[in-house]
């Protein structure tokens, strides 16, 4: 059993809780909503808006995971602090800022970010000094290569194994780096720098990841692997991506990163308590 984590403003206990984490993405060319969030107002309103309809926390991104445009470190701050500011002004949501640099982990943690998301597994090596010099918490990710650079085509021979020795390995450098366990989280990286092949099977041995024992969050949502898996285009994927969200519950993640904020928290409360942990709103059918 683990002890309850708090994080920012709110307490999680993931032996019996799932968390929903909410995207909002400052870039104008997202892979999934092309942009609609990149304007600071529509932003907050859309962090905003996820924290009311059930959100345990928001992820906010300035830089997309994949190849494109350059953007630079101040281009990237000034995405990221001014929306962390106005979030945390605005609510106690959990606010996680996804970002592979050192520079805007640390300003972003200042104004008001409890999370730093971190999708290159500390490619920046000053990223687990900034950390350790806060109390923030880190999501340490599977990935291969530098980040934002054409990727060749993915080989492994195991790709489980594999995942679970690169973030054993993270894990030992962040704890040799000052950040204890108990603000640690891990994400196996579905998509990233896999194939759809790979991340099913992640996905369906996702219990074997969950066993390093921290808190493990799963990015499906809307993910190439469901559209291919799926035949299904950017747009149609939630019924892919719910079901997903769901199988990786029950094979050990405790945080889901969502798009569709309401659908992805009542299958989590549904989820919860299929696994005893939640209560039924009503038990009336059938009881007489």
């Amino acid at each position: 059993m683990s002890e309850p984590r708090t994080i920012g403003s709110r307490v999680f206990d993931f032996d019996r809780q799932v968390a929903v984490m909410a995207i909002v993405n400052r870039t104008p060319d997202s892979f999934f909503d092309k942009g609609a969030t990149f304007a600071l107002d529509r932003a907050v309103d859309a962090a905003a808006r996820a924290a009311e309809q059930g959100a345990d926390w928001v992820d906010v991104g300035g830089v997309p995971f994949g190849k494109g445009p350059v953007v630079t470190l101040d281009e990237e701050l000034d995405r990221i602090v001014p929306l962390v500011e106005a979030i945390h002004a605005r609510s106690d949501v959990v606010i996680s800022v996804d970002t592979i640099s050192a520079e805007v982990a640390r300003q972003s943690i200042l104004a008001g970010a409890s999370v730093v998301n971190d999708t290159s597994g500390m490619f920046d090596p000053n990223m687990a000094g900034v950390v350790a010099a806060s109390s923030a918490q880190l999501v340490l990710t599977h990935s291969k290569g530098a980040p934002r650079s054409e990727m060749p085509r993915p080989l492994y021979d195991d790709v489980v194994a594999e995942v679970i020795e690169y973030l054993r390995a993270r894990i030992e450098i962040a704890t040799a780096a000052g950040i204890p366990r108990e603000r640690l989280i891990i994400d196996p990286g579905h998509d990233l720098n896999k194939n759809t092949v790979h991340t099913l099977e992640i996905t369906r041995r996702l219990q074997e990841v969950a066993d390093l024992g921290l808190p493990l969050l799963a990015a499906v949502s809307n993910k190439d692997f469901i559209g291919e898996t799926l035949d299904r285009p950017q747009g149609q994927r939630l019924t892919g991506s719910i079901a997903a969200a769901v199988i990786c519950i029950m094979n050990g993640a405790r945080i889901i990163r969502m798009h569709d904020v309401p659908t992805a928290v009542e299958a989590a409360r549904m989820a919860e308590a299929v696994l005893g942990w939640r209560e039924p709103v009503h038990a009336i059918h059938n009881n007489g």
